[in-house]
C-alpha cells in the first residue's frame, strides 16, 4: 500500500511538474521575432554583424551572439546589461541614436529570463532606427492631426498625445504594426474605404511613409509622454490624384444650380413633373409650403413608442418632395453604371479632359446579387441602398439637373406625411383603414409593390405609410424630442456615427402601428449581416430589403458646404 502511494504521489508531482511548465509557457508573453528581432535589427545590428563586428560582437545569429547573452539571467546577459548604462557611460548601448525604451528593455530582460529562445532559422537584416520626433512627428503632424486633434475628431480619433492615442483600443499595439490600426488604415489598398487619409485628403501615403510608421510600431512605438503634435503644412503637393469627388465639385455644381434657380418665393412653388436627363425615367415632386406643426405622438396614440414624444412644435421651411418613392427605373442606372470603380465609388477611369461633373460623383461598385431580390423591379421602388447610397443618388441627380436634392429631414418628412393632420395615420386613427393606403405585413404578399397603387395622403403624397421605408437625414437618437426646443426651425440631428441613422414610415413587412406618422426607427449594423465583404460595402444592406429613398428640394438652396455635408454625411464610420 505504502508504495502504491507513493507511486501516486510521484505521478502527481510529475503531474504538477508539467502542469507549471504548461502555465509558464503560456506566460511566456515575449516573442523574438515580433519584440526582440526588431530591436536588434534597428538598434545593434547595424555595428554588430558578420563585416561589422565591433568589439568583436557579433548579433546576427543565435550562436553569434550567445557571449553576450546568458539564458535565464539577464542581470548576468551583457546584452542586456549594457542597454542599461546612460548614454555618457563607456560600453553603452547603443552608442548612437534614440535610447532603449522602458518597455523595450522589459521586454528584452523578459525574453532573456524566459530561456531566451531565438530560432535557429530566423534571418536578420539592417533596419532603420526610428526615432519619433524626427521620423514619426512629420508624418502624424502633416497628414493626421488637422482631423484627429482638438474638438473635432472624426472617428473619435485623438493623435495629439501619447495618452491620448494609447487610450483607443487596438489603434497602436507596441512591435505588432498588423494589430494597429493606425498601420492597417494608412497600408490599406487605394480602393479601401478604410484608407487613410482618404483620397481626397492627399492619401494614400508614400510607401516610404507607410514603412516608417511600420517600423516605429514593430519597434515598440515609443511616444515622448510630454509631447503634442500640432498641424504641420504640407512642404509639397501630394503626389497621389485627388479623388474627383471632393469639395470642388460639389463648389461646381451648387454654382451651377445657383445660375439655373428661379423660384425665389415660396407663392412660386408648384408641382412639376421631370425626368432624369441622363436616362429619360421621369419622377414627380409635389410642393410643400411650409409652416409648424406638432411633431411626435400623444401619450394615448395606441402603438406609440417612448422615442416620439413628448410632442413639440416646430417649423419647416418650403420644399418640394417626391411624389412616389425613388424607384428603380430612376435609381438603377446610378447603381448599375458599367464603369470600373474603386470601392468609393469614383472612376478607375477618371479624366477630367473628357468626363464631366456627373462622372465625378461616386456611384455604388457592382452589387455581388440582383438587389430586388426578385420582387420586382420597372415601376417598384429601389431598396436595400445605405444611407450613404441613397445621398450619393441625390448627388448625381442634382448634378444633372441643376436643381438641389437630398434626403429629408426627420422634421420634414413627417410634416410632409401629416399633411396637416394630427391623428395617427393621415388618413385618420383607424388602423383598419390601412389598407385602402399602405402596402404592410397584413395585405404585401411578403414582398414590396408597385408605387402609387396606394391612395395618396391630403398633400398628393403616395406611400408615404409602408411599402418601403424611407432613410432620412437625421442621427436617430431615441431621447431626439427631449432635445428639441418648442418653436425649433428645420431641426436637424446632425450626424456623428455611421448607426443609428433614422429612417421613417414602416414598410412591407411592418405592423401596422410601425407605419404611424411619427414612428421612428433606427439602422443597425446588422443591416449588413450577411454582406461577405470585409470592410462592409459602402453602398448595399444586404439584410434590409425593405428600406428605400425618397428626395427632397428645399426651396432655399444652401450653401456649398451645406450640400457637402448632406451628399457626404455618411461617410462617417461607426
Amino acid at each position: 500500500m505504502r508504495d502504491e502511494f507513493r507511486k501516486f504521489a510521484r505521478r502527481l508531482a510529475l503531474i504538477g511538474i508539467a502542469a507549471m511548465c504548461l502555465v509558464e509557457a503560456a506566460q511566456a508573453a515575449v516573442d523574438f521575432e515580433s519584440e526582440i528581432k526588431p530591436l536588434i535589427e534597428s538598434a545593434c545590428l547595424r555595428c554588430h554583424h558578420e563585416k561589422a563586428d565591433e568589439g568583436g560582437l557579433r548579433l546576427d545569429s543565435r550562436e553569434a551572439a550567445a557571449a553576450t547573452i546568458v539564458p535565464g539571467e539577464a542581470a548576468e546577459s551583457s546584452f542586456y546589461s549594457r542597454m542599461l548604462l546612460s548614454a555618457e557611460e563607456e560600453g553603452a548601448m547603443p552608442p548612437e541614436g534614440p535610447r532603449i525604451e522602458t518597455k523595450q528593455l522589459e521586454a528584452v530582460r523578459s525574453w532573456i529570463d524566459e530561456g531566451a529562445p531565438w530560432p535557429a532559422d530566423s534571418t536578420l537584416k539592417i533596419q532603420p532606427r526610428i526615432d519619433f520626433i524626427a521620423h514619426v512627428q512629420p508624418i502624424l503632424e502633416t497628414y493626421c492631426i488637422s482631423c484627429h486633434a482638438g474638438e473635432q475628431l472624426e472617428g473619435d480619433v485623438d493623435l495629439s498625445t501619447a495618452e491620448a492615442a494609447s487610450s483607443i483600443e487596438g489603434l497602436l499595439t507596441p512591435f505588432h504594426p498588423e494589430e494597429s490600426s493606425l498601420y492597417v488604415t494608412v497600408s490599406a489598398e487605394k480602393d479601401d474605404p478604410q484608407l487613410m487619409p482618404p483620397l481626397d485628403r492627399d492619401g494614400p501615403l508614400k510607401k516610404e511613409d507607410v514603412e516608417t510608421l511600420r517600423l516605429w510600431i514593430a519597434q515598440g512605438a515609443s511616444w515622448p509622454a510630454d509631447l503634442v503634435l500640432k498641424v504641420r503644412a504640407k512642404s509639397t503637393p501630394s503626389s497621389q490624384p485627388a479623388s474627383p469627388d471632393d469639395m470642388e465639385l460639389v463648389r461646381r455644381i451648387h454654382a451651377q444650380i445657383v445660375a439655373k434657380d428661379q423660384v425665389k418665393d415660396a407663392a412660386e412653388m408648384k408641382d412639376y413633373s421631370a425626368e432624369i436627363p441622363q436616362t429619360g425615367a421621369p419622377y414627380k415632386m409635389v410642393a410643400i409650403q411650409g409652416g409648424e406643426f406638432l411633431m411626435g405622438s400623444p401619450d394615448a396614440e395606441a402603438g406609440r413608442n417612448e422615442d416620439e414624444g413628448p410632442q413639440m412644435s416646430v417649423r419647416v421651411d418650403p420644399f418640394w418632395m417626391g411624389k412616389y418613392e425613388v424607384s428603380w427605373d430612376e435609381y438603377e442606372p446610378f447603381m448599375l453604371s458599367g464603369i470600373d470603380r474603386l470601392k468609393n465609388g469614383t472612376r478607375k477611369d477618371f479624366n477630367p479632359a473628357k468626363h464631366s461633373d456627373v462622372d465625378a460623383v461616386s456611384q455604388p461598385t457592382t452589387p455581388y446579387v440582383e438587389m430586388s431580390f426578385g420582387m420586382g423591379q420597372y415601376g417598384y421602388p429601389a431598396i436595400s441602398m445605405t444611407q450613404h447610397g441613397a445621398n450619393k443618388y441625390c448627388q448625381w441627380l442634382s448634378a444633372q439637373t441643376g436643381e438641389f436634392y437630398r434626403l429629408p429631414t426627420e422634421a420634414e418628412w413627417e410634416y410632409a406625411c401629416r399633411a396637416g393632420t394630427q391623428t395617427a395615420y393621415s388618413f385618420g386613427d383607424d388602423s383598419e383603414k390601412l389598407d385602402d393606403y399602405a402596402w404592410h405585413a397584413g395585405n404585401s404578399e411578403e414582398k414590396y409593390q408597385l408605387i402609387g397603387e396606394k391612395q395618396p395622403n391630403p398633400w398628393g403624397l403616395h406611400d408615404m405609410h409602408g411599402n418601403v421605408a424611407e432613410w432620412t437625414v437625421d442621427q436617430y437618437l431615441p431621447d431626439y424630442f427631449s432635445k428639441l426646443k418648442a418653436g425649433a426651425e428645420n431641426p436637424l440631428v446632425r450626424p456623428t456615427t455611421l448607426y443609428p441613422r433614422s429612417a421613417r414610415g414602416g414598410g412591407w413587412a411592418d405592423s401596422p402601428e410601425l407605419l404611424r406618422s411619427s414612428a421612428r426607427r433606427g439602422s443597425e449594423a446588422a443591416w449588413q449581416q450577411q454582406d461577405p465583404q470585409l470592410p462592409k460595402s459602402q453602398w448595399y444592406l444586404t439584410d434590409a430589403p425593405w428600406i428605400g429613398l425618397r428626395v427632397v428640394r428645399p426651396l432655399k438652396t444652401p450653401s456649398a458646404e451645406e450640400m457637402y455635408f448632406y451628399w457626404n454625411n455618411s461617410s462617417v464610420k461607426p
